[in-house]
C-alpha cells in the first residue's frame, strides 16, 4: 500500500467513478470544494493528451476546523485530493491522498493524530465505493 494515498481500481465510466467517489466521501462527512479536469487542462495548455483524470478537492469541515484551531499552517494542505483516473475504457483508479502523508511535513504531533482520523474516514470511503 502506498504511503501517499489509498488506491482502488473499480469498473465504470469516469462520470460513474466521480459520482461513486463523491457519494462515498459524503457518507464520511466530506464535501467536494473543487474539481480539476486535469486531462482537459493539459490538452488546453500544452496540447498534450493524457488519460482522463479528474481531481476533486475533498474537505471534511470538522477535521479542517479542528486542524486549523490546532495549527493554522494546515490551511495550505487542505483540501485533500481525490483522483479518479481512467486506466482503460471501463477501468478506473480511485485514489484518496492520506491526510497523514501531508500533515507530517508540519511536524505537529496533535495534527498527526487528527490526520490519522482523516485517514480512517478516507479508507472507509474507499472501501464503500
Amino acid at each position: 500500500m502506498s504511503t501517499l494515498n489509498f488506491k482502488r481500481e473499480i469498473s465504470g465510466t469516469l462520470a460513474e467513478g466521480i459520482a461513486r467517489a463523491t457519494q462515498a466521501l459524503a457518507a464520511e462527512g466530506f464535501g467536494i470544494l473543487t474539481r480539476v479536469d486535469m486531462h482537459l487542462k493539459i490538452k488546453e495548455k500544452l496540447d498534450k493528451t493524457i488519460n482522463p483524470t479528474v481531481i476533486l478537492g475533498a474537505c471534511h469541515p470538522g477535521f479542517a476546523y479542528q486542524g486549523y484551531t490546532l495549527n493554522s499552517d494546515i490551511s495550505g494542505l487542505v483540501p485533500c485530493n481525490a483522483v479518479i483516473r481512467e486506466l482503460a475504457p471501463g477501468r478506473l483508479s480511485v485514489e484518496f491522498v492520506k491526510p497523514s502523508a501531508l500533515i507530517q511535513i508540519l511536524g505537529d504531533a496533535r495534527l498527526t493524530e487528527l490526520a490519522r482520523e482523516g485517514d480512517a474516514a478516507l479508507a472507509r470511503a474507499l472501501e464503500n465505493l
